[in-house]
């Protein structure tokens, strides 16, 4: 009998195969009291389970083919960091030898204190970089279980499969992609993490969040991966199978046309240039921008430099990164984002000793951070404006409610130039200065911001969250988050009209620009500026060059007037496959 998973969508794309179940079921902890005597025993187990786990991801990272990037061998060097890390090392020990306590009871302690001061983050792509503590800790756990073993995987049982585990790191994630998986699913996680975003890269489907999955998944059933629903579906009939292998090939047909657009200007059919930029994070990315053809870069995320390390990144390292990706792009605009990490900082090391907000969605965060922590702000800024001095580059500045925020931030600039010009170091005077408009506050006054900058970005995913007061990561409470709620609709066309109106350029680089199927709407609504992740920016070429801008407007504002949600999905079905608009 046939029936469907819903999860979440972590990496678009269509998978049919048999599942292979990766059992890593939570482990059975107890709690004993050692003797005295045992104690110094104990301790070595320990610290023999953390080197054995070392040991195997220190393997895993030398095997990485070169050309997955220098960023995708980071994600793994993370979790080698980590088992270096005082909270992994110093703090598992010192409860073994205070409270004389076994090692597997010692480090749930501990990893209980890490993933508490994780989910005190509002941010939620870092608030799910307590993934990296969760996953680094059931490592050791495995390996205290085994013997000081950590065996990973057989790399014979995957090829050609789909994958089902409760987690998957980074590591698991490479490796199953050397090995031929078909996709992967995985009973908790979501957009954000780690292996979706490297799922996302690898061009691997993926569905997340799928906690049916142990009840109903069985080793062997034959499923679909409806990677951009996070659908699965379980024994497919033949009229299931018959319609996603012909979405297969459609799907196929559509990438070999697709890149005949790689050097064809994004052009409507009527004329009208639209601006097409990637959103990039890891070297790879970057690369992947160059060789599809983006006009530059809409948003290049700083944050996974400042993860998991003690120390912040000094300017050097800050300066030589900016500026390798400004030489990658050979001329065409970088849109750099300064620093957007959330709340309570204590175990990056951003902020150690500062105590957890009470309320992080309206805590200190990403530009507040910023202006309170100076001289955290400071060596981006500097590291910026000397890698604008080897090509165009653009200054954006996260989560801005109020004017004056933008005001404070010119003002260390302006300090920040007349130290770079005493220090005698090259660096660009004018560099574009805009925000990312993702509070609705300043949405609402996003004429104010369009008179006083260079250019507004519309970061639909945190607007989205704020404007319905939703967590799209929360399972419990994601069905709500429409990007095609009124609110939201308004929001955007509201910023997209202000910009018109201050001959200011408004980009949008949330995730709704990279879904081609509100391209159209976009369009219709006025914006000119897309810039989504490398892998979406030729199916969202291809819609824009089959648009035509006359028709799209009088039918977005059909979409603005309807007062359903269902009415508003039909429309935006239509607006899609209505030749006329084509």
């Amino acid at each position: 009998m046939s029936f469907s998973l819903n999860g979440v969508s972590a990496s678009k794309g269509i998978a049919i195969g048999r599942v292979r179940i990766l059992e890593r079921s939570e482990f059975e902890l107890r709690e004993y009291h050692l003797a005295e005597d045992h104690v110094d025993a104990e301790l070595e187990r320990y610290k023999n389970a953390v080197n054995a786990v070392r040991v195997h991801l220190l393997g895993v990272h030398e095997q990485l083919p070169p050309k997955l990037g220098n960023q995708v061998a980071a994600f793994i060097e993370v979790h080698i960091l980590m088992l270096s890390d005082d909270a992994l090392t110093d703090a598992p020990i010192s409860i073994i030898r205070d409270q004389r306590c076994n090692a597997e009871w010692a480090l749930k302690q501990q990893r209980d204190l890490l993933v508490a001061a994780f989910d005190a983050i509002d941010d939620p792509y870092l608030r799910t970089r307590k993934d990296d503590v969760e996953q680094v800790v059931k490592r050791i756990q495995r390996a205290l279980r085994d013997g000081q073993r950590d065996p990973g995987h057989d790399p014979t049982r995957f090829s050609g499969r789909i994958v089902f585990a409760d987690d998957l790191t980074p590591a698991d994630t490479v490796q199953m992609q050397h090995d031929g998986i078909l996709a992967f699913l995985t009973e908790f996680g979501g957009p954000n993490s780690h292996t979706a975003i490297l799922a996302r890269s690898l061009r691997i489907p993926a569905v997340a969040g799928l906690h049916s999955g142990p009840r109903f998944l069985r080793d062997g059933d034959q499923v679909i991966v409806d990677g951009r629903h996070g659908v699965v579906i379980v024994e497919p009939d033949e009229k299931a199978l018959r319609h996603y292998r012909s979405l297969q090939r459609d799907v196929a047909r559509h990438h070999a046309s697709r890149r005949k657009l790689l050097k064809a200007p994004v052009v409507t059919v009527d004329g009208e240039r639209i601006q097409l930029m990637a959103n990039v994070e890891l070297d790879q990315d970057v690369h992947a921008a160059a060789r599809v053809g983006a006009d530059g870069i809409g948003l290049y995320r700083t944050e996974m430099m400042f993860m998991n390390r003690a120390e912040p990144p000094r300017e050097e390292e800050q300066y030589e990164v900016y500026k390798s990706v400004v030489e990658a792009m050979a001329g065409a605009p970088v849109t750099i984002r300064t620093l957007d990490l959330g709340a309570d900082k204590t175990v990056d090391g951003v902020r150690p000793g500062a105590p957890a907000a009470t309320n992080p969605a309206l805590g200190l965060r990403a530009v507040r951070l910023c202006l309170r922590e100076v001289e955290l702000f400071k060596p981006q800024l500097r590291a910026i404006l000397r890698a604008a001095a080897h090509g165009p580059v653009r200054m954006m500045v996260p989560m801005v409610a109020v004017l004056d925020e933008m005001a404070q931030v010119r003002d260390i600039l302006r300090t920040c130039r007349d130290e770079l010009q005493n220090e005698g170091l090259p660096f660009a005077d004018e560099v574009a200065l805009g925000a990312m408009i993702e509070v609705p506050a300043a949405a609402v006054c996003a004429d104010l911001f369009a008179r006083d900058l260079d250019f507004l970005s519309i970061g639909t995913n945190d607007l989205i969250q704020y404007s319905l007061a939703v967590d799209r990561i929360d399972d419990e409470v994601n069905y709500l988050y429409d990007p095609l709620h009124p609110a939201v609709l308004r929001l955007v066309q509201t910023v997209i009209r202000a910009g018109q109106h201050a001959s200011t350029a408004v980009a949008m680089c949330g995730e709704m620009a990279g879904d081609a199927r509100y391209t159209r709407l976009l369009l219709g609504l006025g914006l000119r500026e897309f810039s989504v992740h490398p892998n979406a920016l030729l199916e969202v070429k291809q819609v824009i060059t089959t648009s035509h801008m006359g028709r799209l407007k009088r039918l977005a504002q059909r979409v603005m007037r309807a007062t359903k949600s269902s009415t508003r999905a039909a429309l935006v079905e239509e607006l899609n496959h209505d030749e006329r608009a084509a």
